[in-house]
């Protein structure tokens, strides 16, 4: 990994025998958007308040933009936006005079303070309603205002609590794409703090799971899943024009390929486990037999069933007598479902 922008070193923040956060150790590259995933309680916002300087940690360095959080909180104010689980706005007030009055806070020249405003609102999507009253905004408006107030300081670094908590799943999908684009386009680093696994999956390059206070695994989705099960075959399945027509001895041929550990007949066609990814072998194999393929799909892991796998394998890192591992599987899956 390149020069990390945020980097956490044996990061810990005790309340008595409260470990709330627990020796945290984590890297995060410029423009990247890294997700923090854990039920409530489980040290996320401890974490971010310790990155932010807003609170001292018992032991471990929080260094952000190559800035010390605890010792220089001021300087990296400077450099981070913050945009936590709850806003406040003065509801009798325009959504644009909020955003202006941010601005002259954050010491933008007044000759600009009104130009800089409404092109943030612009950029989130709120130039139809920027004269509105924040009082009649939804909270999927009030989110993207809030993240105008982040982007109108300009920061290198955006820390988001819980961004989409009460919003429809239309404004979520619309909020967490806006997010990635930004990033892209301007190259800002994002930590997103949340509890909602698909959310998080879909707009994160990596993800770190966080229970007890401690980081039980930190990558990408497909790393975090290899490194959990080692060991696991990757699964094809072939879509065929005609399933019921497939001769016998092809199956057999298809498991004669170097990789391949089983293959079974299907509704839709062929299911094929195997020890490595071959899948574009295995295509141009069923061509060459004759098959008339119509789809070809490799089965995807998600963080669910990397959840599902850590409780299955019984990990629990933090040491617990199980308590924390059934909170965890009750906030997380009831969460999904809901």
């Amino acid at each position: 990994m390149q020069q990390a922008i945020i980097e956490l070193e044996g990061l810990s923040k005790h309340y008595g025998s409260l470990k709330a956060v627990d020796n945290l150790n984590l890297r995060i590259a410029p423009g990247e958007i890294y997700g923090l995933l854990g039920p409530n309680g489980a040290g996320k916002t401890t974490t971010i308040l310790m990155m932010l300087g807003l609170t001292e940690p018992t032991a471990g360095t929080a260094t952000v933009c190559g800035i010390n959080a605890t010792t220089h909180p001021i300087a990296v104010k400077r450099k981070v936006g913050y945009m936590p689980d709850s806003l406040g706005f003065y509801d009798s007030m325009t959504a644009l005079d909020n955003l202006v009055y941010v601005a002259r806070l954050s010491g933008i020249p007044e000759g600009q303070v009104h130009h800089q405003s409404r092109q943030m609102m612009e950029l989130v999507g709120l130039a139809a309603a920027m004269d509105k009253k924040t009082a009649t905004y939804s909270r999927g408006m009030k989110q993207r205002l809030g993240l105008a107030e982040v982007l109108i300081r300009q920061p290198e670094v955006i820390v988001l609590d819980e961004p989409t908590l009460g919003i429809d799943p239309t404004g979520v999908k619309d909020f967490l794409t806006l997010i990635r684009q930004l990033s892209r386009q301007q190259g800002i680093t994002v930590l997103l703090s949340s509890h909602h696994l698909h959310q998080v999956q879909q707009v994160c390059d990596r993800v770190g799971i966080f229970v007890g206070g401690k980081l039980l695994a930190d990558g990408d989705v497909t790393s975090l899943w290899r490194n959990l099960s080692p060991g696991e075959n990757t699964v094809v399945n072939i879509q065929l024009a005609d399933p019921a027509s497939v001769d016998p001895a092809i199956p057999a041929a298809l498991k004669d390929l170097e990789g391949v550990q089983a293959v079974s007949l299907t509704e839709e066609g062929m299911e094929l486990s195997c020890s490595a990814n071959i899948t574009p072998a295995i295509v141009r194999r069923a061509v060459q037999l004759g098959l008339e393929v119509m789809g070809v799909q490799q089965k995807a892991y998600g963080l669910e069933d990397i959840y599902h796998r850590y409780f299955e394998n019984n990990v629990n890192l933090h040491k617990t007598d199980g308590k924390s591992t059934g909170l965890f599987q009750r906030t997380f899956f009831r969460k999904q479902k809901a």
